[in-house]
């Protein structure tokens, strides 16, 4: 049975390192993935020394477009984007105010909108977003969460943005966890035992008080079949993602012996879908099942 899975993210390349491996998995067993991008990435910085060329800098909207492009067709993943702008990464002391007309200002109901639209066409029976840090303090994946949780309680309801589609009521909710505390300690250990270093050492000595994400995961989805396709998919980022960087720093190896899971926490469902679960439909297909058969 083909369900419908939506991820929705904030800039292109969040797909490739949130959950792209659990996506290439579920299309490879014949389900739809559709991937949301919010924003085009504009204001986004090369991090790519090879890519710092002035003529990528001069069209980085239409270069991002293509890099998205790219990664969509390595996972098999249909993909729609939002159309908003980015609003960058504030930084300094004070913060300097984002710009004007960038998605993070955007009215609620306005960017709302066109999510809502997209979850009545392609209908997903499962929504994957970020928590309400946004995974990090980035203000377009707080914005990302905000609208995503906006457009979850609209979608079912008719007398919400009309002209948008025929209502349809998701069945689960989740985000996505990648960067647990027990997982980066867990991939400093095992190539620590190998006489190799950790790309992790310092972030971890730097931990503190921050909250970890990895208390909160339900849901654990194996998909190391498939992490060959998210490092493609990443590399396909080649303004955003250094193929020498940390990325990819432990070896495929130790990924799939010490960490073999995308992890995600269930925060809303309309099914019976107890946890600890392996699979982000869990609970679902008997329940389309008996609604189809009705």
């Amino acid at each position: 049975m083909s369900l419908r899975l939506m991820t929705v993210h904030a800039h292109p390349d969040d797909e490739s390192s949130k959950g792209a491996a659990s996506s290439a998995r579920y299309v490879s067993e014949g389900h739809e993935v559709m991937v949301v991008t919010c924003t085009g990435g504009e204001r986004g910085s090369i991090l790519n020394p090879a890519m710092d060329r002035p003529e990528v800098i001069a069209d980085l909207p239409a270069v991002r477009r293509a890099e998205m492009a790219r990664a969509a067709e390595i996972l098999g993943v249909q993909h729609r984007w939002l159309g908003f702008v980015d609003s960058g990464l504030p930084e300094g002391d004070p913060l300097p105010p984002l710009p004007e007309g960038c998605f993070a200002l955007e009215d609620l109901e306005v960017a709302t909108r066109p999510l809502v639209a997209l979850i009545r066409e392609f209908r997903p029976h499962v929504i994957v977003t970020y928590d309400e840090n946004g995974g990090y303090p980035h203000p377009d994946h707080i914005k990302t969460h905000e609208i995503s949780m906006a457009a979850w309680d609209a979608a079912g309801d008719p007398s919400r943005f009309p002209g948008t589609g025929e209502p349809w009521e998701p069945q689960k909710l989740y985000y996505s966890h990648g960067f647990s505390k027990a997982r980066l300690l867990a991939f400093q250990e095992a190539m620590e035992a190998r006489g190799m270093e950790s790309p992790y050492k310092e972030w971890l000595e730097n931990w503190s008080d921050r909250p970890d994400p990895g208390l909160r995961v339900t849901t654990r989805v194996r998909c190391d079949d498939w992490f060959h396709l998210r490092d493609q998919a990443l590399i396909a980022h080649a303004t955003q993602i250094d193929p020498t960087s940390r990325w990819f720093l432990v070896p495929p190896d130790i990924q799939r012996e010490v960490w073999p899971t995308e992890d995600y926490e269930l925060v809303r469902s309309t099914v019976d879908a107890p946890t600890p679960e392996d699979d982000l439909f869990a609970g679902i297909e008997a329940e389309v099942a008996v609604r189809r058969a009705g």
